[in-house]
Parts: structure tokens; sequence; C-alpha cells
């Protein structure tokens, strides 16, 4: 394989890149179980916003997998992979009440973006632009994810 990327390069990008995979489906489950079982006063808009931001996720993980094809690695794709490279942690089916709810994705959100941009860094290390572009995307998206959950927080 020569994409004008160093063997090594591509390894450490994808080590970056399975990282950010393994949080983003994390992050997914996470965020349609919320969608499922919120109650409570508010649950039309909570149910309605877990649904966008897990759809987007679920997207998302698609596109990181096939960048990391893209790279010649075969992507990790098992709980048990993603429970080792995840910094976000699932809720053991526990089902917290839905401002819980609420703040452990916002939290979720923010522990993406610190691992979308310690990707990035890696990436702009090896010279993977399409990889940095694709990161810039990512962080966008959850930047404004982690607002949207932090709004419903404020003043209440």
């Amino acid at each position: 394989m020569d994409i004008g990327i160093a063997k090594a390069n591509r390894e450490q990008i994808v080590a970056g890149l399975a990282r950010v995979l393994a949080d983003t489906y994390v992050l997914y489950l996470k965020t349609h179980a919320y969608h499922w079982n919120v109650t409570g006063p508010y649950f039309s808009s909570l149910h309605l916003l877990f649904e966008t931001q897990y759809n987007e996720l679920h997207g998302a993980a698609d596109t990181i997998a096939e960048r990391i094809r893209a790279l010649g690695v075969h992507a990790p794709g098992s709980y048990g992979a993603f429970a080792k490279l995840a910094s976000i942690k699932e809720d053991n089916d526990a089902v917290p009440a839905a401002m819980v709810m609420v703040r452990n994705l916002a939290a979720g959100q923010e522990a993406l973006g610190r691992t979308l941009r310690d990707a990035f860094k890696i990436a702009e290390s090896g010279g993977d632009q399409a990889s940095m572009d694709m990161l810039i995307g990512r962080m966008d998206a959850s930047d404004k994810a982690a607002w949207m959950l932090r709004s419903h927080l404020e003043g209440g």
C-alpha cells in the first residue's frame, strides 16, 4: 500500500481512529438506551434529542470505520474491543433520571471531543489530511451535541 503515508504513521493514525470509533460507538449505545428509557416531564424533547444524536453517532461510526479500512487496517468491531479502547464507560444497565442522562451524555460528548482532538494531532503529525478533515467534522458535531445537552442543564 502506497498512499503517501508511511506504514508506521498509518498504524499510529489507525490507533487514534480506533479510540475515536470506540468512544463513538459506546456513546451511540448509551444515547440509544437513554432514548428508549427516558421518562419524566421532559420526555418528549429529550426522546427526540437523544434520537437525533444517536442517529448522528451511528452514521459517524460507519465513516470512522471506513477511514480505518482506507488506511489498510481492519476496524475494531466487537463490544470487547470497544470496551478496551473507549474512554467513555457504559452505565451497566442502570437507568438514571432524565437530567442525569443529559449530564452523562454531555460528559460523553466532551470526552469524545477530547479523543477526537488527540486523534487529530496524530493524523496531523502523520500527514493524513483526509483523516484530519473527517476529525474536524466530528469535533464540530460533538461540540454542538455537548452544547445542546448542556443547554438543558442551565437555569434549572
